[in-house]
């Protein structure tokens, strides 16, 4: 399956994206990754900050393919775009998805569920899926991180 089989079931909506868009979406992933490192946060919160650092890097790789996920199953589906987009292997994937299950407990059904170990393990993956979709922008659409003219 591919991205085209995707928007043919409604999973995904064409999107032209911009440099500038890309690179609010870099943004937040770097402010949530830095923000998961502030002292005296609950884990709880340390986790959906990496988590989204993640989810917004991979958004990016999404939007510079083209497409935006549609909003049913959005989170779940930009995780799995990441086979699409980037090439992540099977296994980057699975650990994402599990902490996307992690984060909707912790924050809609038991709070203080998250250990110290698991902030320190979605904060490398999160790292290591913003380095892997930077490097694919850069060999595949390194135009979308020049910076547009201001005007």
């Amino acid at each position: 399956m591919d991205l085209q089989n995707w928007l043919a079931n409604d999973w995904l909506i064409e999107h032209k994206t911009t440099s500038r868009e890309i690179a609010d979406l870099l943004a937040i992933v770097d402010r949530d990754l830095e923000n998961c490192r502030v002292p005296g946060l609950s884990p709880d919160w340390k986790l959906a900050m990496a988590y989204n650092a993640a989810l917004q890097a991979a958004t990016a790789a999404l939007a510079a393919s083209g497409y935006r996920a549609t909003r049913e199953s959005h989170h779940y589906r930009v995780i799995k775009s990441l086979a699409l987009t980037i090439g992540a292997e099977a296994e980057l994937i699975t650990q994402l998805d599990q902490f996307r299950k992690k984060r909707n407990i912790t924050d809609y059904e038991r709070p203080g569920t998250v250990s110290e170990q698991e902030t320190r393990e979605i904060e490398a993956l999160a790292k290591k899926v913003r380095q892997r979709v930077l490097d694919w922008l850069n060999t595949n659409h390194p135009h979308l991180l020049r910076a547009e003219p201001k005007g």
